[in-house]
């Protein structure tokens, strides 16, 4: 399993990585991907939509089940990895790169201290 530690995580497995002041992309880890087995579908929120932390946005479809994706974070959905539509597998095959789901503005960058940095994340999957 890949935990890098540039990267937040939650206990939900989500993984969300800064890239502005006031943005970060999300998508599932690693590990989730790996639990999940083949992804053979992926439901994102809408543009513009605002998504509260905790509150289910989206879904991932596998072989194996259907799994909500949560949000991490308090903010308004200002991307869309619009590749997963054609690709789901890019979930499986590169989560933290090219599988990524949605980018966040954020409604308050302070809630990223609440997340799990690499090591906490790695101890709630027994990777440690």
């Amino acid at each position: 399993m890949t935990a890098p530690d540039e990267i937040k995580y939650t206990e939900e497995h989500e993984w969300v990585r800064r890239t502005a002041e006031d943005r970060v992309r999300i998508g599932i880890t690693d590990y989730a991907q790996q639990q999940l087995g083949d992804v053979v579908f992926v439901q994102l929120p809408e543009l513009g939509r605002q998504v509260a932390a905790g509150d289910p946005m989206g879904e991932v479809e596998s072989t194996k089940s259907v799994s909500e994706i949560y949000a991490p974070v308090t903010g308004e959905v200002v991307a869309r990895n619009e590749q997963l539509e054609d690709e789901p597998e890019l979930v499986n095959s590169a989560p933290l790169d090219d599988g990524w789901m949605v980018e966040l503005r954020l409604a308050d960058p302070a809630q990223l201290t609440g997340l799990l940095d690499a090591e906490g994340y790695r101890k709630l999957t027994d990777q440690a």
